[in-house]
């Protein structure tokens, strides 16, 4: 595995591969890589011949008082992980590389109507932030395909609906959700739970299993994973929706 730590230095692996009638493919991170995360570059293998992994926590979508700053760094332990399932390139920027504003950087990117609801509501600013750096990648690295998550479901729709206004050639490959054996999603920020935090926060999972059962109606299925979460007092449900998943709309 080749480490980028510049654009310069990305360009070059990229053009390479590209000489050789390479595909290319990239799966934008954070970091603090897991089993969800192989899981992408596994998905990302099947469909090109030339895996680009980036890991870069983007400062654009975290806001005030959010956990930036303590957000799991794990570069050695990441490293490790990549080298072991074959990635070609880890591209490993500092801000300055990403943004030619550095640090000043703003958004360049609007999430629009669906980016200021449910996460968008609790996070305001978070997609807007979260596009721009999506969007810069996809410039940086011009890749044939990309692969997203759908755990973060919201973020995915998002950055379907970006690429196919802004990048038609490039395909969006969405990666089904990794979860631990009690059912809650896999991510690195769960490495912030006590264990006490955690049995909590796997009652999440349950309440939409719970809904998912009640296939009565919409607003049946809602309200099971609702009545589910109130059994769950420590939990602070800030949202919960059906939506539509061609329009995120309810």
């Amino acid at each position: 595995m080749h480490i980028a730590t510049t654009v310069s230095q990305l360009a070059t692996e990229v053009s390479v591969a590209r000489s050789e009638g390479k595909k290319v493919a990239l799966v934008p991170t954070m970091g603090a890589l897991h089993a969800g995360h192989l899981s992408l570059i596994a998905a990302a293998r099947k469909h090109a011949d030339f895996v680009v992994v980036s890991i870069f926590v983007n400062p654009l979508q975290f806001g005030a008082g959010e956990d930036f700053d303590k957000y799991p760094r794990t570069l050695d332990a990441d490293v490790e992980s990549l080298e072991v399932v074959n990635t070609d390139v880890l591209f490993a920027p500092s801000v300055d590389d990403v943004y030619p504003k550095g640090s000043a950087a703003k958004p360049t990117k609007s999430a629009g109507g669906i980016g200021v609801v449910y996460e968008g509501a609790a996070r305001p600013g978070h997609f807007d932030g979260m596009l721009t750096v999506v969007a810069r990648l996809f410039d940086l690295v011009q890749p044939d395909f990309a692969v997203f998550g759908q755990k973060d479901a919201q973020q995915l729709f998002l950055i379907q609906q970006m690429a196919k206004a802004d990048y038609p050639a490039l395909q969006i490959v969405p990666a089904p959700t990794v979860r631990e054996p009690g059912g809650l999603a896999m991510s690195s920020r769960n490495r912030y739970l006590d264990a006490a935090a955690h049995e909590v926060a796997e009652q999440l999972s349950a309440a939409l299993r719970a809904g998912q059962a009640t296939a009565a109606s919409p607003s049946a299925a809602l309200e099971s994973a609702r009545a589910f979460m109130s059994k769950a007092p420590e939990a602070k449900l800030d949202y919960i929706a059906l939506v539509a998943a061609n329009s995120f709309e309810p």
